[in-house]
């Protein structure tokens, strides 16, 4: 593997060429790494939220963080906020990205349980949930780049981030940039790729390639008709509405957690970037109109901002099949980012998944066909699974909802649409509450404590009382002094921590190398 070729630009073929690049060096006996996209096609732009794992991935590829927030727009990330989702009203909760306290010591869910009624789960064993309330970013001045006191991750203008990523990979890590249309993809006899034809520059030949063209998926997808698996059965939303809110007030308080709000027929998400808002509506079109979507969030942004702003403001459409490839490697093709598969943004998995998969390609890449045959069918297996466990994880914020306002809620409780999987899951927590056992590998997507979070905030009971688990003296001393100490960390990062927006100002304004 001398050479890979990575079709499409945008977020996902960018973060895979510096990933790939940062581990290998060029030139003779190296990797060299090309990028190649078309000057006309347009990113969709979608993914402005990440999860912790984006501050290893850009830290691995030389990224200053104080460049990366001031010139992609981005603020700090440290949970999801859900809204309305729980039986329609003002209920709220949250799932942060730190763990509970004392998270590798003792399972705290049964020990909540019986306070269920004075202080939620999140608040009970996390700071982080209140701190967000409050505003509050997850360090210090200063905690050094990267660092953290809370865990966090981003939010960020993804069009930005894409041109950030470009400038630092051609000019730090020296991929090869081709601006010009790819024509045809040529085999050889044994059916893997041997070039593709461009317009401009010719044949470009390769010995991988990577497919990062979008929902046009052109090499997976087109080339080689790799189908889709539908996930509407399960998730039925395939619209979005976007659009870019302005502050009202330059000097607004700047979310630190992504807020997502149920509607009848979706949800709304709600993303807070220093410069601006990014706000849209996700809803099903067997459920919904568009016009009816369309209303939706203009109601809702009338609420933000008032009827005379919200009115001026021309939502984008995003059209999507909620799906994933039967296969995401073939012969010398990997699908990278939305050409292999999409689902609605809800607990921002895009990215992430862009990350997984190009540092699973970067660590295995093959020293040649014969053993590229065993690393495509690891990452297909690995990647299936991955997306199996998203849509059954995004489920569960569904099918726990009470919600009777509409035929869509209604229908995400039916048992057909809960894959067998989730039911089970939910049909053992009903008894004991989620733990290690359940997520079986070490590089989980989501472990039991993000389980307890959504099943807790939705208001799910785990009946302990029915096996009479023993909870002997010292298990329950250890679990009060958990959430003393939980309650004491609370309180002193809630007087020490500065505010979102005033951190960071502070790194926008701070002296720093750009890539």
């Amino acid at each position: 593997m001398n050479k890979v070729v990575i079709v499409g630009g945008g977020t996902a073929g960018w973060l895979t060429a510096g990933v790939l690049a940062a581990r290998y060096q060029a030139g003779e006996h190296g990797v060299e790494v090309v990028l190649i996209e078309s000057p006309d096609v347009a990113t969709i732009g979608v993914g402005e939220g990440t999860w912790p794992s984006m501050r290893a991935t850009l830290q691995s590829i030389g990224v200053s963080e104080a460049a990366f927030i001031r010139e992609c727009d981005a603020s700090f990330k440290q949970g999801s906020c859900f809204q309305g989702w729980r039986n329609g009203g003002d209920n709220r909760y949250y799932h942060p990205f730190s763990l509970p306290q004392g998270y590798s010591e003792l399972n705290l869910a049964p020990f909540w349980q019986p306070q269920a009624e004075q202080i939620s789960f999140a608040d009970a064993v996390s700071q982080q949930s209140r701190l967000c309330e409050l505003g509050l970013a997850p360090k210090q001045v200063s905690t050094p780049e990267f660092a953290f006191i809370q865990n966090y991750g981003y939010h960020l203008d993804a069009g930005k981030f894409a041109d950030f990523l470009t400038r630092h990979c051609v000019s730090k890590l020296g991929v090869t940039h081709i601006r010009d249309h790819v024509v045809d993809v040529i085999p050889d006899q044994s059916g893997y790729i041997q070039e593709i034809k461009t317009q401009q520059h010719g044949e470009l030949r390769g010995d991988m390639f990577v497919d990062c063209t979008g929902f046009s998926s052109v090499l997976i997808g087109q080339h080689y008709q790799v189908p889709m698996q539908s996930i509407q059965p399960y998730l039925f939303n395939d619209r979005a509405l976007a659009v870019q809110l302005p502050y009202t007030d330059p000097n607004a308080p700047i979310a630190s957690a992504t807020l997502a709000t149920a509607h009848s027929g979706g949800w709304i998400w709600d993303i807070g970037l220093p410069s601006r808002r990014g706000v849209g509506a996700v809803y099903a079109s067997d459920f919904m109109r568009d016009t009816e979507a369309e209303a939706a969030l203009m109601t809702y942004l009338s609420k933000q901002v008032g009827a005379t702003i919200a009115q001026q403001l021309t939502p984008r459409t995003i059209k999507f099949n909620p799906g994933y490839r039967e296969r995401f490697w073939h012969k010398n093709c990997v699908a990278i980012g939305l050409s292999a598969g999409f689902v609605e943004p809800l607990e921002a998995s895009a990215l992430v998944m862009v990350e997984f998969a190009a540092k699973m390609l970067a660590e295995q890449l093959p020293a040649n066909r014969e053993t590229m045959i065993i690393t495509a069918k690891q990452f297909n297996e690995k990647f299936n699974y991955r997306w199996q466990r998203i849509v059954e994880f995004l489920k569960l914020h569904y099918v726990l909802s009470q919600r009777n306002d509409s035929e869509y809620w209604l229908a995400h409780r039916q048992t057909e649409t809960v894959p067998d999987t989730l039911q089970a899951s939910l049909d053992l927590w009903r008894y004991q509450p989620p733990w290690h056992l359940d997520t079986p590998y070490i590089d989980e997507l989501f472990p039991a404590a993000s389980y307890q979070y959504i099943l807790y905030g939705m208001g799910f009971v785990t009946d302990t009382e029915t096996r009479r688990i023993r909870q002997h003296d010292a298990m329950q001393t250890k679990a009060h002094q958990l959430f003393r100490e939980n309650a004491q960390r609370t309180q002193q990062l809630a007087s020490g921590l500065p505010d979102n927006r005033s951190l960071i100002e502070h790194i926008r304004q701070s002296k720093c190398a750009t890539p």
